[in-house]
């Protein structure tokens, strides 16, 4: 892969977007610069156990960080290592879009 991402980043990346409620979540993230998860909850129709789990997934592989503020953790989208993982796909990608021509 042509990027900052070693193919196995990228494929535990890609993992973690194998799921609905995963891809609402990051969604959201990116619509705000931080997000509690208490936030989420109310957004999307998930009970927060299931987002807390959702979260976790989305932040081993590096899609997301969380920082601790008190009792919370307010989370954000990791945009720089989503660019990477963009540009990886594309680049991989590309081959098929040339083909298509």
């Amino acid at each position: 892969m042509e990027s900052d991402l070693t193919a196995l980043d990228a494929a535990r990346m890609c993992k973690a977007l194998g799921h609905p409620a995963r891809i609402g979540i990051l969604r959201q993230l990116l619509r705000e610069e931080r997000c509690i998860c208490g936030r989420i909850v109310e957004v999307l129709p998930l009970a927060q156990s299931t987002v807390s789990q959702h979260l976790k997934v989305l932040k081993d592989a590096g899609l997301i960080s969380g920082e601790v503020e008190g009792p919370r953790t307010c989370y954000c989208a990791d945009r720089q290592r989503l660019a990477a993982l963009a540009a990886a796909l594309s680049a991989m990608l590309s081959p098929c879009r040339e083909e298509q021509r």
